[in-house]
């Protein structure tokens, strides 16, 4: 039998949900998460490497969390920057259900889209992009978010990904300064690398 993968329509796995506490800038947070969902267990430390930038950052107007899983970006930054518009979109119908949930949960309105990358927002642009993105699904489908990231952001729009030194984010660091003109290393913990690009 074929596995399932977080970044696929597994609806077809069984449901185990449970709830995972967050705890963030002061705020405790709390997500319903499920079997076929990436990190179920706890809250990726590199999504947590990622935001702890990103807050850093002057985060404004329309805002995507891409490849959202079940919710944590969009949600955090929501909740931190409220005047955003927050927009979270994942190929997993599941994970998109949880954002859902999630979202209603922390008292964070965020629009959620079942996607597969652009796909369902085609004709919108954003101002900040954010992803962590499913290493397991390979350099080509990572990539190729990347381009369609740059596409898709305005100009001036922030682009921050987080990916493991180890998993390719020297490469990809080099794919997104090849996109953008330039990529800085915003931060290093763990392991993790923040990507930070601006689109000119």
């Amino acid at each position: 039998m074929e596995a399932k993968h977080y970044f696929t329509d597994n609806r077809d796995l069984p449901s185990h949900r449970r709830e995972l506490k967050y705890f963030f800038q002061g705020v405790n947070y709390v997500f319903t998460v499920d079997d076929g969902v990436f990190s179920k267990s706890d809250v990726d430390y590199g999504t947590h490497t990622l935001l702890k930038d990103a807050v850093k950052e002057p985060i404004f107007g329309s805002v995507l969390d891409l490849g959202c899983g079940y919710g944590v970006i969009g949600i955090v930054l929501k909740k931190t920057f409220p005047e955003i518009t927050a927009t979270a979109v994942d190929i997993n119908p599941r994970a998109a259900e949880l954002t859902e949930a999630n979202s209603t949960a922390n008292g964070t309105p965020v629009e959620v889209l079942v996607s597969d990358g652009f796909e369902a927002i085609k004709d919108r642009s954003f101002q900040v992009i954010l992803t962590n993105p499913p290493i397991r699904a390979g350099k080509q489908i990572i990539y190729r978010m990347f381009e369609d990231a740059y596409a898709h952001l305005e100009n001036g729009g922030l682009f921050l990904a987080v990916m493991r030194r180890n998993q390719g984010a020297e490469s990809a660091m080099k794919k997104l300064a090849e996109l953008f003109g330039s990529c800085d290393l915003a931060d290093r913990d763990r392991g993790y690398w923040v990507l930070k690009c601006v689109k000119l």
